[in-house]
């Protein structure tokens, strides 16, 4: 089994590259995706959440409203370890169930923003950073998420700087082009990799 650590910071275009290894084949386990699952209504991890910090983190159907909860921790260095301290071991729990299942000769790819935050790159076989400039990250926030700058400033300032994802580096995918321009550079990885022609 091929372990990939996959990361870059918010808008860098992370999640482009794991769609675009995952259709070469590769095994893809989004940590966002299972951020977002252990905390769905009826979950242990809702409940920490609401007991932590209120009943206002939750939309009228019950579920987490997002927005209200990044309002808090994204502004608040200790509300934002708090929550972490709720949701990642849940996540670090089934990511690692998920990477159980794959195959022996996968190629296994973790997508996972805070890698160089966690000091976890020694974990990995090679680890792939998204990179672009922050610029163009809070460019992309803005324009294609509908962040506010201050919202989106406060997100990138929460994680890595660039030059400590870049220096745990061992292949940067540069993303300040076209999606036809990354697609390439991902082809190019996917065939180091040795994973099939798409």
């Amino acid at each position: 089994m091929t372990m990939v650590g996959l990361t870059g910071g918010v808008g860098s275009g992370k999640s482009t590259v794991g769609r675009l290894l995952a259709a070469r084949g590769a095994v893809v386990v989004d940590a966002d995706q299972i951020a977002r699952e252990v905390v769905e209504p009826g979950t242990p991890g809702l409940a920490a959440v609401v007991a932590e910090f209120g009943p206002e983190v939750l939309d009228p159907a019950g579920a987490l409203d997002r927005a209200a909860l990044a309002a808090v921790v994204f502004h608040d260095a200790a509300a934002l370890a708090r929550l972490e301290a709720i949701v990642h071991p849940l996540v670090g729990a089934r990511s690692a169930a998920l990477m159980a299942e794959a195959a022996p000769d996968a190629v296994v790819v973790y997508d996972v923003p805070l890698l160089a935050e966690r000091a976890l790159a020694a974990g990995y076989d090679l680890i792939v950073v998204v990179d672009a400039s922050d610029e163009v990250r809070l460019d992309r926030l803005v324009r294609l998420r509908g962040w506010t700058v201050v919202d989106a400033q406060a997100r990138m300032a929460a994680q890595a700087a660039r030059a400590d994802r870049l220096a745990i580096a061992d292949v940067v995918l540069p993303n300040e082009g076209t999606e036809g321009e990354l697609a390439a550079q991902v082809g190019q990885l996917a065939d180091q990799l040795g994973l099939p022609a798409s």
